[in-house]
């Protein structure tokens, strides 16, 4: 049986991979050891996720370790060995402000636990596809220089510019800041370009925009859409650090995301990379997300304005996905920002009325 190695497992795109990989009749092991409560308290722990992963999956084996510990990481691939066909990597410390914290940590499960994992593969599967999810955060503060154009709720660019229908792979990743997250997540994703060229692997490097969806332990620090909708259901304050709140995000469903992982598994190549995200098709601001989450609730959305942005923030940021569905054409994007928000509620309501 073909075997998927899926780190960061419990987590969004991690558990969308495991539910998708599962029903290929594949052997799926997950890696994950619920960092995301280390990095942002209890109410981003994933322990929720992994329980019902593993009461529903039954060709589901995890394997609670740390992607730091290459001794570890090392045993797993050398069990599987060449059975192995697919690595998605996920696990990843995800926010600007913690990255501040404690860039020890930050740099090392980001850049070094990427390491790892690329010469695990190479040691002891070279021939299977690795995917990486990088960031979008990878060009820095680049996109905010771009001839933005203030609207009642949006910044938004001109039709006329090149960067209307999104932004492309060309833009430079070099002398802008990109906050010690956008570091460590830098030096991953040429890590991962590099083992692709030097060692010809078959690797990925998704630059995502937000990921997002139903099974998202959103937090303040990290999961714009699911914890905007969790303070709408709960009444819990949002903040909003600066930009008027008309900054704008491009949000693509896990799902989505899943599909795109999967067709270039198909077909894949060596050292590819992607722009990834909702693009034209699924994007809002901050208070566009406000005016949608009180719709579906019903409610009065609690939040507060603070003029300070977080530092390396992006203003716009709409992904172009031209070159993708270039490549790969039977892939498309399925749900926009509504849809998304209308499922992480109906999913998780009964859970966080209930907390």
């Amino acid at each position: 049986m073909s075997v998927v190695i899926i780190t960061g497992s419990a987590g969004l795109i991690g558990s969308e991979a495991v539910r998708f990989f599962s029903k290929l009749a594949m052997q799926i092991v997950g890696i994950d050891n619920n960092l995301r409560k280390f990095f942002f308290g209890e109410e981003a722990s994933t322990e929720w996720n992994l329980q019902r992963l593993q009461s529903e999956i039954t060709n589901y084996e995890h394997f609670d370790i740390d992607i730091r510990d290459y001794a570890k990481i090392e045993a797993i691939f050398k069990r599987f060995g060449k059975d192995i066909s697919l690595i998605i990597h996920t696990a990843a410390q995800p926010s600007h402000d913690w990255a501040a914290r404690d860039p020890f940590s930050d740099f090392s499960v980001n850049a070094n636990g990427t390491l790892n994992l690329l010469q695990a593969t190479r040691k002891y599967c070279s021939e299977a596809a690795f995917i990486f999810t990088s960031t979008n955060k990878v060009y820095g503060d680049l996109p905010n220089y771009l001839p933005l154009i203030e609207q009642e709720k949006r910044w938004e660019i001109d039709i006329s510019h090149k960067y209307y229908g999104g932004i492309s792979e060309d833009m430079s990743i070099d002398q802008c800041k990109h906050s010690l997250f956008g570091a460590s997540k830098v030096a991953a994703d040429v890590l991962v370009q590099e083992y692709g060229r030097y060692f010809e692997m078959k690797t990925v490097s998704f630059r995502g925009g937000c990921l997002t969806g139903p099974n998202h332990s959103g937090t303040q620090l990290h999961g714009f859409l699911a914890y905007l909708m969790k303070c709408a259901v709960t009444g819990k304050q949002y903040t909003i650090f600066g930009y008027k709140g008309k900054q704008v995000r491009d949000n693509i469903h896990s799902s989505d995301l899943i599909s795109a992982f999967y067709e270039f598994y198909k077909n894949p190549s060596v050292a590819a990379v992607y722009n990834i995200g909702g693009g034209r098709d699924s994007n809002c601001s901050m208070l566009e997300a406000i005016d949608i989450c009180q719709e579906i609730t019903g409610k009065e959305m609690n939040y507060y304005y603070t003029d300070s942005n977080r530092i390396g923030d992006h203003i716009w940021y709409i992904s172009d996905l031209s070159k993708f569905k270039a490549h790969y054409p039977d892939w498309s994007i399925k749900y926009d920002v509504a849809q998304i928000l209308r499922e992480i509620y109906e999913y998780n309501l009964e859970r966080w009325i209930n907390d």
